[in-house]
């Protein structure tokens, strides 16, 4: 049954960033007492004890005995150094590390490693406390985008990065890195409010305003007993800066006597070099988002545990234009007939009208879990946890009309994607025949997922209703995969240990089905055939400890990547004609090694990792013939070779030149080649040989610096640097500094951490305080303020 999308055109007003610094101030003047609370005032709030900086928990991997080269990020750091709206944040300054997040509330934020790029989210694992949090539905920036706002970055306890396809409990996705998120679970009754607002400061082309987010966060938790719960919420509202510019080909007819004259548009130049007139703004996205988790846990025995977790996410979205055009002072969209004159020369209406739309987008997503597992260290352990994704809703309604008319209704389309979703189970073993410190320590396990996708898309007389019309186009279909892993740590020497694994695999694709309405207006159905596949990929490790600090460790991994049910698929539009998927796709075969020499100590860490990767049939999107068309269209392919060797660089330091001062940062290089691929087909005569791999950029930085003078105050100022990249195989987008184009960044973020008492903390921050102005494809955000007001009891 489908669910009413949301009715009417208007946004709701741009109020977020007021109301959240009223009830901030609010806040602080219902508590008198709160910059009085300090040791020389009688009755003050107990003084907090100072905590060491260096995290010296084990990570997720050295718990496992997992041979992945791991970086690591805790809730004290979050708090204290990173302005974090969302879960996504918490890892931007974790190593090779790239998040694709264009705003506040950005629900399409993809993971790039330091071998896979923005636009390659299944070439990535997520994780949250075991739920599988990528959308292995597609592999894009888009709705393949990891499903992070079902974990509110207060819920967080830890971050833990693995670097690649070393571990056989994980599939061949794990290639980039598997990422996994630890949540909190109270030992007492606790709980948590937080309230957040930030503004940033936008100005590009004929753009120029501030963009207000607000948000509330709440958790509230006990233990009695055996039982413990958690109960988390959040509700966020935000307003976007311009995500898209409109944009036309500078013409080179004159324009003629009558013709009426616009005026704003911004000469430019594109990503290939040509000219073009920006027109005005697309995509200024106003999003109010909320989502609940709770958090059940049952303790049978002190190792015996069972968890249910569910969560709730919403998301209500409004993308509104702005147009630079003024005609006789009035702003102009275009329309559908016509010529008009800019600057002297002749343009269509209907093109530029065509480059104004409205989007509004509903989404209601459920995320359930449940666990069932020991803990106790001897001689064996087990686990079984089993989770779903559902979209329950998932709408998306465009306007087809021209703007400003289309704010009242109008034609249009609507994508719905209610029905979409993926279940996944995982049972896992521990053996230790000779305890934790004896000469084998074998895991094992069995996997199964299933991935549904649902897209079909309708026209409609009115965009604005809930009244779906003939059907335009639709995708479905389903991936299933079922996995044997086995694994074994081998303490050789006291100095000498190596691992063993393997994973065997068996993949299908079925269900297939497109449709899609031709040139002649006529819909054609397709069912497209099942593939099924088995393979085994073979891992190994060995590590040296010579001696107490250093470590020599080499990893070689082989992995499949099976290709998403959206890589499978999706349809590919050539003007109004819709071509068919491509079910044939061949799954990516990666071979990787790493020698990774590290030293860790109370308090530093440094590592320097050489690796290389070999991707053969690597699938990336790229123009091809396809039969019945006389010129190339773009479509996923599988691209023979691709080759990437690089280096890292991570170090971290306590208490530099004077206590208190942490430094800590990141260098990467990475030569990223296509070496092969007898797919590509270009119209201008280039080639993608020896070029580029597409996202993938050479150098990559971070730099932190925390200065911790005493138990209340800490002081963060922190960089990120990327070289620029390129989005085409044939690395044809000569001009990275345009719309559309990928640049180099270099951005400077700050933040002023005050713990005012043991219950109240405060903070404030800047993110890109330099005010950088760059393009990933988009704009991306300027200078943004934070200030943050948390009470904890």
């Amino acid at each position: 049954m489908r669910i009413t999308p949301m009715r009417g055109a208007a946004a709701p007003a741009r109020h977020g960033s007021a109301q959240c610094a009223l009830l901030f101030l609010s806040m602080l003047g219902a508590w008198p007492g709160l910059a009085l609370a300090d040791d020389d005032n009688p009755g003050s709030p107990q003084t907090l004890q100072t905590v060491e900086v260096t995290t010296k928990a084990p990570d997720y991997a050295q718990q496992n005995l997992l041979p992945q080269t791991t970086e690591s990020v805790d809730a004290r750091q979050i708090d204290e150094t990173i302005n974090a709206t969302s879960a996504e944040d918490t890892v931007k300054y974790l190593p090779s590390l790239l998040v694709r997040k264009r705003y506040i509330g950005d629900t399409q934020a993809p993971l790039a490693t330091r071998t896979t790029g923005i636009n390659a989210s299944a070439r990535s694992l997520i994780y949250a406390d075991g739920v599988l949090l990528s959308t292995l539905i597609n592999n894009n920036n888009q709705n393949g985008s990891p499903q992070w706002f079902m974990v509110a970055p207060q819920l967080i306890d830890r971050v833990d990065v693995m670097y690649g396809p070393y571990a056989a409990q994980y599939p061949g996705n794990s290639y980039g890195a598997v990422l996994r998120v630890a949540t909190r679970m109270p030992d007492r009754f606790m709980g948590e409010v937080d309230v957040l607002g930030a503004t940033q400061d936008f100005s590009l082309y004929g753009t120029g305003s501030g963009f207000p987010s607000c948000q509330y966060s709440a958790l509230l938790g006990d233990r009695s007993g055996k039982f413990s719960w958690l109960l988390s919420a959040r509700h966020l509202e935000s307003t976007s800066q311009p995500l898209t510019f409109g944009t036309v080909s500078q013409s080179s007819t004159a324009a003629t006597a009558g013709m009426p004259i616009v005026n704003g548009a911004w000469a430019a130049t594109s990503r290939t070099g040509t000219p073009m007139q920006v027109i005005g703004a697309g995509n200024i996205t106003h999003t109010i988002q909320d989502n609940a988790t709770l958090k059940l846990a049952y303790d049978f025995t002190p190792d015996v545990r069972a968890a249910y977790t569910v969560g709730y996410w919403q998301n209500r979205s409004w993308a509104t234009p702005q147009s630079y055009f003024t005609v006789n002072g009035t702003p102009y969209y275009g329309a559908t007939s016509g010529n008009v004159n800019i600057g002297g020369y002749s343009y269509n209406a209907s093109t530029i009208a065509g480059q104004f739309a409205g989007n509004n987008v509903q989404q209601d997503h459920l995320m359930q879990s449940l666990e069932l597992g020991t803990h106790s260290h001897g001689v064996f352990d087990w686990q079984a946890i089993v989770s779903n994704m559902r979209y329950l809703t998932d709408l998306s309604n465009l306007s087809t009309g021209v703007y400003p008319a289309v704010q009242s209704g109008g034609p249009g389309r609507i994508t719905d994607m209610g029905g979409t979703g993926w279940t996944t189970l995982d049972l896992k073993g521990t053996w230790r025949p000779w305890g934790e410190s004896g000469a084998h320590i074998v895991s094992f396990g069995a996997h199964q997922d299933q991935f549904t996708l649902s897209s079909p898309t309708y026209s409609t007389s009115n965009w604005l209703s809930d009244g779906e019309g003939a059907i335009y186009g639709n995708s479905l279909g389903k991936t299933q995969t079922r996995a044997l892993w086995l694994q074994d740590v081998w303490r050789l020497t006291p100095a000498w240990t190596a691992a063993l694994g393997a994973r065997q695999e068996w993949w299908q694709a079925y269900g297939g089905y497109n449709y899609a309405i031709g040139s002649n207006g006529v819909g054609v159905p397709v069912n497209q055939p099942s593939m099924n596949m088995a393979s085994l990929s073979p891992k190994a490790s060995l590590s040296w400890n010579i001696d107490d600090d250093w470590t020599l460790t080499g990893s070689l991994g082989r992995a499949l990547r099976f290709p998403t049910v959206g890589e499978l698929y999706q349809t590919v539009q050539t003007g109004s004609t819709y071509l068919q998927a491509n079910p044939y796709l061949r799954p990516e075969r990666v071979s990787s090694g790493e020698l990774a020499l590290a030293r860790d100590t109370e308090s530093s860490h440094l590592r320097l990792s050489l690796f290389s990767e070999y991707v053969s049939d690597a699938l990336i999107s790229q123009t091809t013939l396809v039969p019945g068309y006389a010129t190339p269209v773009s479509t996923t392919q599988n691209v023979g070779l691709t080759r990437q060797l690089g280096a890292e660089l991570t170090l971290r330091q306590d208490h530099v030149l004077l206590q208190g001062l942490s430094l800590s940062g990141s260098l990467t290089y990475v030569d990223a080649r296509i070496l092969s691929d007898g797919g590509f087909v270009s119209t201008t005569g280039t080639t993608a040989v020896g070029k580029r791999v597409p996202y993938v950029p050479t150098w990559r930085a971070t730099l932190a610096a925390t200065y911790r003078p005493d138990d209340k105050w800490s002081y963060t100022v922190a960089g990120r640097f990327a070289s620029r990249m390129y989005s085409t195989v044939d690395n044809s987008d000569v001009n990275a500094a345009a719309y559309t184009g990928f640049q180099s960044f270099l951005v400077f973020d700050a933040r002023v951490h005050y713990q005012v008492d043991r219950h109240w903390s405060m903070a404030v921050g800047v993110d890109n305080l330099g005010n950088s102005k760059y393009f990933l494809y988009h704009p991306f955000p300027q200078r943004t303020y934070y200030a943050e007001l948390k009470y904890v009891f």
